[in-house]
């Protein structure tokens, strides 16, 4: 790997290299680079299409797993299939993430379609960062795609990171949520000069005494467009919590359509959304510590988008 590559390896999976023991797959510009596997935890290729098989057997706990994308071939656009069969009675960390570096003028990017089988008394949580480096008029290009279902009394927490970089981008996520099982989402979106993204939330809250509570922070700046859709049906007796807040800079624009809809009576389905500008009061305590503008306001979103 070159320095770039090196970069965009540790940003989005914190490792400096190759790791050389645990379960890791790290895929470059469409091919495998380097695979690790163990008794527990088992990588396979697919054979009918690209992408991986992340096998997990029951009553796995403690484990990492690290299956980073990196795409720096100026042109190539990268698409892979990976499923995740999560075994009963496990608790294991996933970390994903894609990294994108475009100086050109060609479209440059990586579609990944990840779908979760999740079993039985499960623990999961899954930590996934987007980045984009290299001339800001290039077009980096990330189009993720998340299929979920989780079984009885599971949880899964889901971390999504896209901060600044990323050109265009659309997130769609679609889940099934089952008995006593909870499912929590957290969404951090940066966009800046042009960007554009779109996430879409669709959740069935199917199991008796399912939870779901998607929780997305966003910052919208220069002329950069965002988009966020968000769909629960409370099918059951459940429990679901829609949450989006962004702040907006410049011209930018952010459009928020959180929807729900209950098709139990026992269903309790909540949505909130907020929109505004930085606080100036905020901005101008910091500047009294000596901050510039520039700073303050850039601590200002560093703090909201945690």
């Amino acid at each position: 790997m070159n320095e770039i590559e090196r970069k965009l390896l540790e940003e989005i999976s914190s490792l400096h290299d190759v790791p050389q023991a645990g379960v890791y797959n790290i895929r470059k510009n469409g091919k495998l680079l380097a695979r690790g596997v163990d008794s527990e935890v088992n990588i396979v290729s697919k054979r009918d299409k690209d992408g991986i098989d992340i096998i997990v057997k029951k009553g796995i706990k403690g484990k990492s797993i690290h299956i980073p994308v990196i795409v720096s071939e100026e042109g190539y656009k990268d698409k892979v299939y990976n499923d995740f069969y999560i075994g009963d009675n496990s608790e294991i960390l996933i970390v994903a993430g894609c990294g994108v570096h475009n100086n050109s003028g060609f479209i440059t990017g990586h579609n990944g379609i990840h779908t979760f089988h999740i079993g039985d008394n499960c623990k999961v949580r899954y930590v996934e960062k987007h980045i984009g480096i290299g001339k800001k008029t290039s077009k980096k290009v990330l189009d993720p795609v998340t299929v979920i279902e989780i079984g009885k009394n599971s949880k899964l927490e889901m971390e999504t990171t896209q901060i600044g970089g990323v050109t265009s981008s659309k997130r769609v996520t679609t889940a099934k949520v089952g008995e006593n099982s909870n499912l929590i989402i957290k969404e951090s979106l940066l966009t800046e000069n042009k960007d554009k993204v779109r996430t879409v939330f669709n959740v069935d809250l199917v199991g008796e005494n399912s939870k779901v509570e998607v929780i997305s922070r966003s910052v919208a700046k220069d002329n950069s467009h965002q988009d966020f859709v968000s769909n629960v049906k409370g099918k059951s007796k459940c429990f679901g919590h829609v949450e989006c807040d962004g702040i907006l800079s410049g011209r930018a624009v952010i459009a928020s359509t959180p929807k729900i809809i209950a098709q139990n009576k026992d269903a309790i389905l909540v949505h909130e959304a907020a929109i505004g500008k930085i606080s100036e009061a905020q901005q101008q305590k910091l500047m009294t510590l000596g901050l510039t503008k520039e700073e303050a306001e850039q601590t200002i979103i560093s703090g909201f988008l945690k």
